[in-house]
């Protein structure tokens, strides 16, 4: 089964300060080191960008310009991924997951399921709240909190998009059209780099 895989890179990183996706580790944009990752898994790599990139590519095979929200973004990505069977979907600004978590996702699609999501325990206790009111405590052995990357079957992913609607994950559209969502153990290194506080933990930890 062939794998091609989207690295979302159109944010505008108003709480970073700028676009995040392009910061520098280590002399390497964290998206050039996002679309390397997915070169463990998959033979073709479109990077969505926003308008105003004006780059060299960081090593995808086809740069497109995003929509305004994520999921107009992985909807253009969806459109130039040709014929794949499996489709990953990554976040740019998430360049330290690791090879094993890209072949846990897409082995537990090619083994069967619609799709894959990496999870990791929720240890801080949960409330949902409404007007500063809270309305509820979930059991948190009922949680995760889930990461990229997340494999679809193609097919699966395409017909999730078709309503365009919009949600912060693509498994969340795929749950919305009745699909089962299984989730695989995610780590806690793959942290989403969304304030400049996350840059320099990554560069703690990243060796060049």
């Amino acid at each position: 089964m062939s794998v091609a895989a989207i690295v979302v890179a159109g944010g505008r990183g108003e709480r970073f300060g700028g676009l995040k996706q392009f910061a520098e580790l280590h002399g390497r944009t964290l998206a050039s080191l996002s679309v390397e990752r997915c070169r463990e898994v998959a033979e073709h790599v479109v990077l969505v960008v926003p308008s105003t990139y004006s780059g060299d590519g960081e090593g995808a095979d086809v740069v497109i310009h995003g929509g305004t929200t994520r999921s107009e973004s992985v909807r253009a990505g969806l459109a130039v991924c040709g014929d794949a069977d499996i489709i990953v979907v990554h976040d740019a600004v998430r360049p330290n997951a690791s090879r094993a978590l890209f072949l846990r996702v897409v082995e537990e699609v090619r083994h069967g399921a619609a799709a894959a999501i990496p999870g990791i325990a929720v240890t801080d206790t949960i409330k949902t709240v409404h007007g500063g009111i809270v309305t509820g405590t979930p059991r948190r052995e009922e949680l995760v909190a889930v990461q990229t990357p997340q494999a679809f079957r193609a097919s699966v992913l395409s017909a999730a998009h078709m309503s365009e609607a919009s949600a912060t994950d693509d498994a969340a559209l795929v749950e919305a059209i009745g699909e089962e969502v299984h989730v695989v153990l995610g780590e806690s290194g793959n942290f989403k780099v969304t304030e400049q506080v996350d840059l320099l933990r990554l560069q703690r930890e990243v060796r060049s």
